[in-house]
């Protein structure tokens, strides 16, 4: 009997830290070294006068193929003055080839089109396996063509000198981001901000990061 109250008790205990964690209002306000942490120091950006947001992704990641639906909507909202960017990340070798088959879509510019796609392969269809890809490359030249991307133009892309360069430098651009996880979106080289609390929240608080950086250059 003793045994049951304190089960009770317990679940009571439980209902009501549940109840109040939902009627407790999660601030979309960002708080330092709690839902982002600074660049230090920070990043050149790219973008002239508009606030640059860079998404470091890797294909093989779940979470970033979790990311894209939340992603796409923001993008379709996100404010006039931002540029929006994909980076991939690589922490280590057998991360890169995937981080070459970005580059080979954006140098064609079928990025657009096959990014979605290549998440889709891999972790939906299963079409492509990255564990076999950082070996031989094969199955990803057959499945592009699949897809109205000519064979032997993406073949030729994927070797070319643009490329594999900038696939050499992968692993130097996401240390110098300060990236330690993917997804991972960089706000104006200054703010690294990945998702913990849903993705509602997060995109809020990368609003409220864009607005940051705005105001530190004079914006409004």
């Amino acid at each position: 009997m003793r045994r049951g109250c304190r089960l009770l008790q317990w679940l009571s205990v439980a209902a009501l830290a549940i109840i109040a964690s939902a009627i407790t209002p999660v601030s979309a306000q960002p708080v330092a070294g709690k839902d982002y942490l600074l660049i230090k120091p920070p990043q050149p950006t790219a973008a002239g006068k508009n606030i640059e947001v860079i998404d470091f992704f890797w294909y093989g990641c779940g979470g970033c193929n979790q990311l894209q639906p939340s992603l796409y909507e923001w993008l379709k909202r996100k404010p006039a003055d931002v540029t929006f960017r994909r980076q991939p990340a690589a922490f280590q070798e057998n991360w890169v080839q995937l981080a070459r088959t970005y580059y080979t879509i954006e140098a064609l510019d079928a990025a657009e089109k096959l990014h979605g796609e290549v998440f889709n392969a891999i972790h939906k269809t299963k079409a492509l396996n990255p564990a076999t890809l950082s070996k031989d490359p094969k199955t990803l030249f057959d499945w592009v063509a699949t897809k109205g991307i000519e064979r032997k133009k993406f073949v030729d892309t994927y070797h070319s000198f643009g490329v594999v360069s900038r696939e050499k430098r992968t692993i130097d651009i996401t240390s110098a981001y300060n990236i330690s996880s993917t997804p991972t979106l960089v706000i104006d080289g200054q703010y690294v901000i990945t998702p913990s609390a849903g993705y509602e929240l997060f995109f809020k608080q990368v609003d409220h990061l864009i607005d940051r950086a705005r105001k530190s250059r004079g914006g409004k």
